[in-house]
Parts: structure tokens; C-alpha cells; sequence
């Protein structure tokens, strides 16, 4: 897949089959519309791409609460090549693209810069200025510049149209089996681990500690049984999202046990799959209370693994 993260690097661009929309979660209904664009270009001989932006449209507008994201740029490239896509156009959304009136939009990205020639959108896809264009749109001007498009009905799961915005609820509620049926994999967050108190290896549960990264969604306080992915190996764990509350007032961070593990991993980068909250984060009396919480909690994951 070739990945473009400005328009000045597009031109010359074969006929596409274009899939359009933010794809912030590339969650089952992301999914199921690249892959019918990627089916139709195959049928039709063109190139598939995807386009999308870079950084959440919603966070240009002035006095707006920041949209967390549910993934990183490179995780979202990855997901989105593996469903089989030839291009990529990952945009940075500026003021200037912002407000762009809508059949500009479509003439200048759609048509000049991508060389559009069927286009899938999602049933609320709006674009331009104000968000002002629509599906009527697009299809008026695809006569006008000659091009096809189709709009998908939202994916149903358990009754819920399947959404980004829904995601990030289920995660901040800490229901990270349901947000696995919508998101279609495991809940991750990735980051480099640093060195913490060391409380959890003098009580005889060394942890790989984690700062969370403050645009990213993030799973409530609490105890997760957890899968550990290092340098391409998923190693069963267990982890504490929380501030320590029993040894003092600390940042929110992420602190994983992994089990039957002696490696060091100071500095390495690591993903944190979230499979299932056992329980919330607790001020116990003391640290003895605390340990023998621990060992509860690890006997617990133990069992959910099969160890």
C-alpha cells in the first residue's frame, strides 16, 4: 500500500475506487465498507484507496473538548493495508480544507487528486464547509465528473449501529468484551516502558509500567486480565490501569504483570490487549492488604488463561 500524508505528494494517481470517511476506529463498519470498495475495484479493474484524515476533523473547532483517538496513525495504516487497499491519502485536516465549499471538495480531492471513479461513503458521511455536503451530493456531482457512488447502510451488532463514538464509551466504561464485538479485535494501547516504584516487584509482582498517552482514549481505573505483545509474541498478563491509590497519589498509568516472563523491558516498546475488567482500582488500608489483593487478582488471570 502506498501511504500519502499530504496532497502535495499526490499526482498521477490510476482510476480508483475510492472509500470515504475518518475510519478513527477502523472498527466492523469501517471494515465492511473498504473491503466492498476493495471488492469493487478488483471488479472493475482500478486502484482501491482510502481517504481519510490524519488528525479528527472535530478537534479543529475552536472551544470543542478534544475527540480522544481509539488508535495511532500506524496502527490505523496497518489495519486499513491488510484489508487489502492500493492507496492510502491520510490527510492532515487543516482550516483551509475546512472550509472548503463542498463541490470544491469534491472537485479538487475526489476528482483532480484521486482520479475518483466510484466512490463508497457511510450513510452519514458529511465533507466541505460547515459539513454542508451530503450523500445527493456527491451523486449530482459524480454525473457531473463522472463518477459512481455508493452509500452503505450502517453495520447492525446486537441491536447498535456500530460507531467510533459508541467505542469510545464502551472503553471509558471499561467493557472492553463489547467493545471488542463492535471494534472487531482486542481493545490495545502501545507505549514505551518506563521505570516505576517498583512497589509491584518487591511484593513478588514485577510490572512493565506504561505513561498513557493523554489524546488517546483510555480504559477507567481498574485491575484487566490483558494479553502483552512484545517483539511479536503475545504473552498472557494482567494489568492495573490507575494512580496507586494505597501508596499515594500518582499519574494514570498502565502497570502489566506478565506471567511466567523474566525479560527486561526498560525502554521497549509493548501493546496492551484488553480482554476483560475483573474489577475496579481499590484504596486499601495498607500494602499487605494490597498484596494479597494482587494475588487474588493474578490467580484470577491465571484461571481466565489457562495457566
Amino acid at each position: 500500500m502506498v501511504v500519502f500524508n499530504s496532497l502535495e505528494e499526490i499526482a498521477n494517481i490510476e482510476p480508483c475506487c475510492v472509500a470515504l470517511g475518518n475510519f478513527d476506529g477502523v472498527h466492523v463498519g469501517h471494515q465492511s465498507l473498504i473491503r466492498q470498495t476493495v471488492e469493487r475495484a478488483k471488479e472493475h479493474g482500478l486502484k482501491s484507496a482510502v481517504f481519510t484524515f490524519s488528525t479528527h476533523p472535530k478537534n479543529l473547532i475552536p472551544g470543542r473538548k478534544p475527540v480522544k483517538n481509539i488508535i495511532y496513525q500506524d496502527e490505523k495504516a496497518d489495519l486499513i493495508e491488510a484489508l487489502g487497499v492500493d492507496y492510502l491519502f491520510n490527510i492532515e485536516f487543516t482550516e483551509e480544507i475546512m472550509k472548503t465549499a463542498p463541490e470544491d471538495y469534491i472537485k479538487d480531492f475526489l476528482v483532480d487528486k484521486f482520479n475518483a471513479k466510484e466512490v463508497f461513503c457511510g450513510f452519514n458521511y458529511h465533507y466541505g464547509h460547515k459539513a454542508a455536503g451530503d450523500y445527493a451530493l456527491l451523486e449530482a456531482c459524480g454525473k457531473k465528473y463522472g463518477y459512481t457512488v455508493n452509500q452503505i447502510e450502517p453495520v447492525i451488532v446486537d441491536g447498535d449501529v456500530v460507531s467510533s463514538t459508541l467505542i469510545r464509551g464502551l472503553i471509558k466504561a471499561g467493557e472492553m468484551e463489547d467493545c471488542q464485538k463492535y471494534l472487531g479485535r482486542v481493545y490495545d494501547i502501545g507505549g514505551e516502558v518506563v521505570v516505576g516504584n517498583r512497589l509491584g516487584k518487591k511484593l513478588g509482582f514485577p510490572t512493565s509500567n506504561i505513561m498513557l498517552d493523554e489524546s488517546m482514549v483510555t480504559p477507567p481505573n481498574g485491575v484487566y486480565v490483558t494479553y502483552c505483545l512484545y517483539n511479536g509474541v503475545r504473552y498472557p498478563s494482567i494489568t492495573n490501569v490507575g494512580v496507586k491509590p494505597t501508596i499515594g497519589e500518582f499519574k494514570k498509568n498502565m502497570e502489566t504483570h506478565i506471567f511466567n516472563f523474566d525479560k527486561e523491558l526498560y525502554g521497549k516498546f509493548i501493546k496492551i490487549e484488553f480482554v476483560k475488567k475483573t474489577r475496579d482500582e481499590v484504596k486499601f488500608s495498607n500494602v499487605e492488604e494490597l498484596s494479597a489483593q494482587i494475588e487474588k487478582d493474578c490467580n484470577e488471570a491465571r484461571q481466565y488463561h489457562g495457566l
